[in-house]
């Protein structure tokens, strides 16, 4: 995946920066690349959707 970025002339470096670190945020590009960072099993994604599961009810139905 390509992320192209044209900065306008005379435009400050900053800005360019900024723009380019948002354009990464919104195509979920680092999201991409720490998924694949390390390879947890499907039994192990489960455990992990059960557990978040468990909690959210936990909160959800807890006393304050």
């Amino acid at each position: 995946m390509k992320l192209i970025l044209k900065s306008k002339k005379g435009e400050d470096i900053e800005k360019v920066l900024k723009r380019y670190r948002n354009k990464i945020e919104k195509s979920d590009l680092i999201k991409e690349v720490k998924k694949h960072q390390e390879y947890i099993k499907p039994s192990q994604k489960r455990r992990n959707n059960l557990s978040k599961a468990r909690y959210k009810q936990f909160i959800k139905y807890s006393i304050y």
